[in-house]
């Protein structure tokens, strides 16, 4: 695994989204280098220098978290704080969820902790959705991959700013018929504040390198993911935990809204905050860096000194 590191301390393993790397943790990787911690950002399986096999099944929740562990062993770390953006969210929450001895607490962002439920995610996705779905639609062999990978430049441009506090994309992605995500995801005129022509060219470059099939996968292997898990059916998640997301990002509205934040605590007896940040989408902490740093500073800092 590929992954870049600041700072020493207390370890804080940062696990990205999609279509990211290691580098939407930029901001904080500093940030908490500064404040005394251990940051350590990796390209997650399938990502960027790390890269991944090409069978979807090798993508299953199982091998993300058993992934977030060997890092750990490898690094010599007997605990760390995780926390997760987007797909890195639930990587994050199950790993405290399934390995509580190694994991101190955890920080989600966008994502919130959503226990197993008793149905398979892609046909319920389906059912509330339609094929439509952003998530129905990665599921075709090949054909998200043609689509963002034909202008890589143009699709970080269009889908970064597009699912941002600063773009037009709220309520549900649903793919037009005989269209393609990025029909969701007008030119932009201009690139917001938080996001500069250098950031799209690390991005670009890393996705040059293997490409969007291995991310795409970790949506193929929902399902085989949700079968592995039938122990953790409905189960709480007790290690201590913060929640952030912004207030126009596009999962926290086909997740609940307001009223997922409110039952949250339900679900994750061990969180000490929910909240939204207003006016911003869906990269979260490249969007609000300062703010984001600053929760999980607080967060850290709440937790002690670790083992």
């Amino acid at each position: 695994m590929h992954f870049a590191e600041a700072g020493s301390g207390p370890a804080v393993l940062l696990l990205h989204g999609f279509p990211e790397s290691w580098y939407s943790w930029r901001h904080q990787l500093i940030d908490l280098a500064r404040a005394g911690y251990r940051a350590i950002a990796p390209d997650q399986r399938g990502y960027g220098r790390t890269g991944g096999p090409p069978d979807v099944a090798a993508y299953t929740m199982l091998h993300l978290v058993g992934d977030v562990i060997a890092l750990m062993d490898g690094l010599g770390l007997e605990q760390a704080v995780v926390a997760g953006h987007d797909w890195g969210a639930p990587v994050a929450w199950n790993a405290g969820l399934l390995r509580p001895d190694r994991v101190r607490g955890v920080i989600g962002l966008s994502v919130p902790y959503l226990p197993r439920g008793s149905s398979p995610p892609l046909a319920t996705l389906r059912a509330v959705y339609s094929d439509g779905f952003y998530i129905c639609y990665f599921q075709q062999p090949g054909v998200a991959e043609a689509e963002l990978s034909r202008d890589p430049r143009d699709t970080f441009r269009r889908l970064l700013v597009a699912a941002s506090g600063d773009g037009p994309m709220g309520g549900t992605p649903v793919v037009p018929p005989g269209g393609g995500l990025l029909d969701l995801c007008p030119e932009p005129a201009e690139l917001p504040a938080w996001l500069t022509d250098a950031d799209i060219d690390v991005f670009v470059a890393e996705f040059a390198r293997s490409g969007f099939t291995g991310p795409l996968n970790w949506y193929r292997a929902m399902d085989l993911s949700w079968e592995l898990t039938a122990a953790w059916s409905h189960a709480k998640l007790a290690v201590p935990a913060l929640y952030l997301a912004g207030d126009r990002d596009l999962v926290v509205s086909f997740t609940g809204g307001q009223a997922m934040l409110d039952g949250l605590k339900a679900t994750a007896p061990g969180l000490s905050e929910a909240r939204l940040l207003p006016g911003c989408g869906h990269w979260t902490q490249q969007e609000r860096p300062d703010e984001v740093s600053q929760a999980m500073v607080g967060f850290l800092s709440a937790l002690g000194s670790a083992r």
